[in-house]
């Protein structure tokens, strides 16, 4: 039996009411079936799905394309990542036909500004995430009322007690595969013969900027490898707002004036 019919949408957390008219409660009920309620009925082209074509994407990616492969597919292009996780974005493009991936870019006159050197992930990695991911993903996201999530809660820390829906705001934001074990989405990606990160032979486990990346030794922590050494385990986009944001970026966004 394929591993879509047998992953159910948490019973502890499903969907209800106060998450917007027109969501069902998902309790029970397939990834596959929560996704395509989703894509099709609720928010029908009005849901994006934010990949980072990572070492699991494959198994998000693969999933909406089965139902829908004109979805709306948002890819943060930092300006810093590997160049192997840009081939391997193209690749799975390419294999799972995907229709609508929109690369999106950091404003170039706020990157001059905020990191004229390109070497703010050194000595500010909070502002530098928020200037490459947080607000293009803000200004990606404008119009759609809903949005899609890798985040699994095996990954520990803040993701530990995901929600598979939340309120974020005024837009919907989709944990689809929060309750996903890492063995469940190796066992996914095998039976649908779905390709692998390049990194990921070489130890890399979670993927993000190359500057701020290292692999990872068997039995570490996947993402002990994303900002190795510092007091940081999230870029921002799952969790800074312009009143959490840390003291340097709410500084930023005081005094600046891009008009």
């Amino acid at each position: 039996m394929s591993l879509v019919s047998t992953e159910k949408a948490d019973t502890a957390n499903p969907a209800g009411p106060q998450h917007g008219t027109g969501l069902a409660n998902y309790a029970g009920w397939s990834t596959q079936d929560v996704l395509r309620d989703l894509l099709c009925r609720v928010f029908p082209r009005r849901i994006a799905l934010v990949s980072s074509f990572g070492t699991e994407s494959a198994v998000l990616l693969h999933l909406v394309s089965e139902i829908d492969r004109a979805a709306p597919v948002i890819f943060l292009d930092t300006g810093k990542l590997f160049a192997e996780t840009l081939r391997y974005r193209d690749a799975l493009v390419g294999r799972l036909g995907l229709q609508d991936v929109r690369s999106v870019r950091p404003n170039e006159r706020a990157l001059a500004l905020a990191d004229p050197a390109g070497t703010l992930w050194e000595s500010d990695p909070d502002v530098c995430c928020w200037q490459r991911k947080v607000e293009p993903l803000d200004e990606a996201l404008a119009g759609f009322p809903a949005w899609i999530t890798g985040r699994k809660r095996f990954q520990g820390g803040l993701r530990a007690v995901l929600p598979l829906i939340e309120r974020e705001g005024d837009r919907v934001k989709v944990n689809a595969l929060a309750p996903w074990s890492a063995e469940q989405l190796r066992r996914y990606i095998d039976e649908h013969d779905l390709p692998r990160h390049p990194l990921e032979a070489q130890g890399y486990r979670s993927i993000g900027c190359a500057p701020c990346t290292r692999p990872t030794a068997p039995g570490q922590d996947p993402r002990d490898g994303r900002w190795a050494g510092r007091n940081k385990t999230e870029c921002g986009i799952h969790t800074a707002q312009p009143s959490s944001a840390p003291p340097s970026v709410a500084a930023l966004i005081q005094t600046r004036n891009f008009a």
